[in-house]
């Protein structure tokens, strides 16, 4: 059951992250001063680098922010699993 619980978390998280992305072409913007540098700029194949570069970026991030999440839900998950085993 507990498996089962983590794959439809894990599936809620894919479907929200292909959602996000697939529906909000801002999500590939970038600051107002890129934006208005490559907004002159004819050269279709240097923006869509330019964009796939800022994605590139946004992954470090991403991963420590949820690393520490992870590690704090673990964390969490044993304490409660040492204080059930104290009132035992």
């Amino acid at each position: 059951m507990r498996v089962f619980s983590k794959l439809k978390l894990l599936l809620l998280v894919i479907v929200t992250f292909a959602f996000v992305l697939l529906l909000s072409p801002a999500a590939l913007a970038q600051c107002s001063m890129c934006r208005s540098a490559l907004a002159g700029s004819n050269n279709a194949f240097f923006i869509r680098n330019f964009n796939i570069g800022v994605l590139v970026l946004l992954i470090p991030p991403v991963t420590i922010f949820c690393s520490i999440f992870v590690a704090l839900r673990r964390y969490k998950a044993n304490d409660d699993e040492d204080q059930g085993d104290q009132t035992s």
